[in-house]
């Protein structure tokens, strides 16, 4: 696979990664300093678009679901990385109960349980995975698609300690998002470590509020590096009291569509950039890539039809929509045997454990790729995304996955500081102190 970029486009890129080539050092100290103080989320996959001129997250995962698409050479690599989020976490720890989506016949999300489970294991822990399915009464293995298999076991709750028939564990790992609110057994628990913090769920959590933090993680890094942070981070605005079905909230929407593309085309005269503008309305909460639509102008939001309001109405299990985020759209141009990619990156701790592009043939550089005929393929590189190498060429794989890896390191730093401020025991002390406290 051909990593290196048009040249018509490689002139802004390459500028970028030269300054944070330039800058590695400053910018590994500055991640230090970060970390200091804060807890990292114990893992989180990161969706990249790279436009040439701009490179920015588009989407923060904290509860990710491809491990088993990342390349297995990297695997030693998971390993380390998650034996030191087990030790900051839950030093003593020795038995871990992972508790994954209700999917049972999605075989590509259970082969990434079966590699999660087995990362963990390697770290030293026993692991055993409790379904919240409530059919479930019985261990029940599935056999899956590479040949080997996964046993899904029903929870066991006791006071205020969740297990399994024979089983309690110290820590409890969701891969589960809770879109669909806390299940009571999970309510209540405080005798046990619960990973990720029941508020990290998509019930609760923002795409807004996270893109909110990220400006302020942005502005102190780029002042780090002497970067403009429009480079490498989405403009956005939300737009509240939605209803897709009844049409209300249309006008919200299209003077916020509009108000932001006035603002992407000053900065594309400002650069000289002669793409075509364009925004992303997407479901305020939710993840799976529902609830999302590419706009070019104010008016493609008003008067939709039925089939454009019933895709954008409702988002995972089934939830209704009613806040949107309108965020700068950013073109992807790379692609892999012509088809349009974007590299997803993923971390245990605050460790980069490695990616993969999500490709899809039936979608342009401008649309949502991560939607039904997607397909991925593992991030070609032969060393860590941590390793730049300055001997090679600017837009040389170490080099290019590095500037990828930092980009996704700030939407990880952005992710903890977000945890942290929306704890329901800080939210409001936060709030008191947000105004007048240093950007981070």
């Amino acid at each position: 696979m051909d990593l290196r970029i048009p040249a018509t486009l490689s002139g802004p890129l390459l500028e970028m990664e030269r300054q944070f080539l330039d800058h590695a050092t400053t910018i590994e100290r500055w991640f230090r300093e970060q970390w200091r103080d804060r807890v990292p989320p114990f893992y989180g996959s990161v969706d990249l678009r790279n436009a040439g001129y701009k490179l920015a997250p588009v989407d923060m995962n904290l509860f990710p679901g491809g491990f088993n698409n990342l390349n297995p050479a990297f695997l030693p690599l998971c390993v380390q990385a998650a034996q030191v989020a087990v030790e900051r976490l839950c030093s003593g720890a020795r038995r871990v109960l992972l508790i994954p989506e209700n999917h049972t016949r999605n075989q590509f999300y259970l082969r990434n349980v079966a590699r999660l489970a087995a990362i963990l294991r390697l770290t030293g822990l026993e692991v055993r995975i409790g379904s919240l399915l409530p059919e479930l009464v019985a261990p029940t293995t599935l056999m899956l698609s590479d040949g080997s298999s996964l046993t899904l076991e029903p929870l066991r709750r006791q006071g205020n300690r969740l297990g399994l028939e024979g089983f309690d564990p110290c820590a409890i790992l969701l891969n589960n998002d809770l879109s669909a609110g806390v299940p009571e057994i999970l309510a209540g628990l405080d005798e046990q470590w619960l990973i990720p913090p029941l508020h990290a769920g998509w019930h609760t959590r923002r795409k807004s509020r996270h893109a909110a933090v990220y400006e302020r993680v942005l502005r102190a890094f780029a002042e780090e590096i002497d970067i403009d942070p429009w480079r490498i981070g989405p403009a956005f605005l939300v737009c509240g009291g939605i209803n897709f079905q009844e049409r209300a909230g249309e006008e919200c929407l299209a003077a916020q569509v509009d108000a932001l593309l006035v603002d992407i085309r000053r900065k594309y005269r400002e650069y000289g950039i002669d793409d075509e503008p364009f925004v992303v309305v997407k479901a305020d909460a939710g993840t799976y890539g529902m609830g999302v639509m590419t706009v070019k102008n104010a008016s493609e939001v008003v008067g939709l039809n039925r089939r454009q309001r019933n895709k954008m109405a409702v988002v995972k299990e089934g939830l209704a929509v009613g806040e949107v985020i309108v965020q700068e759209g950013v073109r992807t141009f790379e692609t892999i045997e012509g088809a349009a990619a974007e590299p997803v990156i993923y971390m245990l701790d605050h460790y980069v454990v490695g990616g993969f592009y999500r490709v899809h043939t039936a979608r342009g550089s401008d649309e949502n790729l991560n939607a039904p005929g997607m397909e991925f393929r593992p991030l070609a590189f032969d060393s860590p995304c941590c390793t730049p190498d300055c001997r090679q060429a600017l837009d040389a794989a170490p080099n290019r996955f590095y500037v990828y890896g930092v980009i996704a390191r700030l939407a990880l730093l952005a992710a903890s500081v977000e945890i942290e401020e929306t704890h329901p025991d800080k939210a409001a002390a936060v709030a008191g102190v947000a105004e007048a406290a240093p950007a981070l």
